[in-house]
């Protein structure tokens, strides 16, 4: 159960029916880890045979369950074994020293021995406070139970095991057909502070039944992460668990997606629409979040120059305060333009709120009015655009406000 009212900007139908996914069972538990009265820890088994994808965070300080999952995705072998993954929360175990990897490697080989599989087919993952030692025996006392508890219908259990401050637990699907057969991806995600983009930037599981090769999948999972999960931002902070892993078991009965293929375009246009509607949840999850906003950058010299400005404008408190508050402060943008580094030309510069044209070649545009302005300030989903004038890069990230109840949430968060 969440510990702050639900986000005024979650989901109105809640967390979704995740249609099972043939290969994939889920179960989760309450092992009192930090939390009481709530699951807190997970288990995923994954049919033998499956492919597996993955990105993780850059933090130079990530944790020892990162570490461990980033090795066995490097050394996925063909032993015809399935997969399993456990996440807990309540504990980042990170900045543990050795006990970090010693208790991700004793909760893997506990769930390896419990599914007769071996210990780096487990991947696994943290989520917390850091800087403590996870009570591993809390999970691997409770594994038999986990794997007693296995079922495909699980999904939604599984999504609530590895929140923390998050306010909803968040899911996504799409249904396809290729071929003539259905095929379906599913996943789930945790995430509401230190979010911002570096690889991944939050736990993210998910799953299909497509025959996709290794090295297709890890494609699609790497393209499509860095405009959804990579574009994202709350706070500007990257956490030292970030995980987004993506299994495909294989299961559904058409012939295996190549690169190039044009069913395989298919898949990937549905799998981004799960990645970017996962990763939009995290943002309208956001701490203390009021607004969702999309920042649009054209203009700019070119792509990567446009998201660094998009991002500066995204992360800068006086921006996502004067949101907050509804004022349509349209010099903090131009202030946060100015700061990023990147080309822009002052006198071009263009600026819309939704279809608002606020500023244009370099200055107020005469048609704007501030009641204008502060009318479409009191939106829940705002959309800031900026034409920087110097070439044709583009980009579009998404943010939140910055509101008095991050500060509640984040002052208190280890008590």
């Amino acid at each position: 159960m969440a510990k702050y009212a639900v986000s005024p900007l979650a989901p109105k139908g809640g967390f979704p029916s995740l249609p099972e996914i043939d290969g994939v069972r889920f179960s989760a538990v309450e092992a009192g880890i930090k939390y009481s009265g709530r699951l807190d820890v997970m288990l995923a088994d994954v049919c033998a045979g499956s492919s597996v994808a993955g990105v993780f965070t850059k933090s130079a300080t990530r944790s020892g369950p990162v570490l461990w999952s980033q090795d066995c995705l490097a050394t996925t072998d063909t032993s015809g074994k399935g997969y399993a993954v456990v996440v807990n929360s309540g504990n980042a175990n990170a900045f543990t020293g050795n006990a970090g990897m010693d208790g991700a490697r004793k909760t893997a080989r506990s769930a390896g021995d419990a599914l007769g599989i071996p210990e780096t087919h487990v991947f696994l993952a943290s989520t917390g406070v850091i800087g403590e030692v996870l009570p591993a025996d809390k999970i691997t006392s409770r594994m038999e139970e986990l794997v007693t508890g296995l079922d495909p219908a699980k999904g939604e259990m599984a999504a609530r095991a590895i929140m923390t401050t998050d306010t909803f637990p968040k899911g996504s699907t799409r249904q396809l057909e290729i071929d003539g057969k259905a095929v379906t991806i599913s996943g789930f995600a945790k995430g509401s502070g230190m979010i911002a983009p570096d690889m991944a930037t939050m736990l993210v599981y998910i799953f299909t039944d497509a025959p996709v090769p290794q090295d297709v999948l890890q494609g699609l999972l790497s393209t499509h992460n860095e405009t959804s999960f990579n574009c994202i931002t709350v706070d500007s902070d990257t956490s030292t668990s970030d995980t987004l892993m993506l299994f495909a078991t294989g299961k559904a009965d058409i012939a295996p997606l190549t690169e190039g293929d044009p069913r395989t375009e298919v898949f990937s246009a549905a799998l981004r629409e799960v990645m970017l509607d996962l990763a939009h949840q995290v943002v309208r999850d956001g701490e203390g979040a009021t607004k969702f906003v999309e920042i649009a950058i054209n203009g700019g010299a070119s792509d990567a120059s446009a998201k660094t400005i998009g991002l500066a404008i995204a992360n800068s408190p006086l921006v996502k305060t004067a949101i907050a508050g509804e004022d349509p402060n349209w010099g903090r943008i131009v202030m946060a333009i100015g700061k990023a580094g990147e080309p822009a030309d002052r006198d071009r510069i263009s600026i819309r709120f939704g279809n608002i044209l606020v500023a244009e070649n370099g200055w107020v545009s005469p048609s704007y009015t501030e009641n204008d302005g502060a009318a479409y300030m009191k939106g829940q989903d705002l959309r800031i655009w900026v034409d920087l004038g110097v070439g044709s890069g583009q980009a579009i990230v998404w943010t939140c406000d910055l509101t008095h109840q991050y500060i509640t949430i984040n002052s208190d968060y280890r008590s």
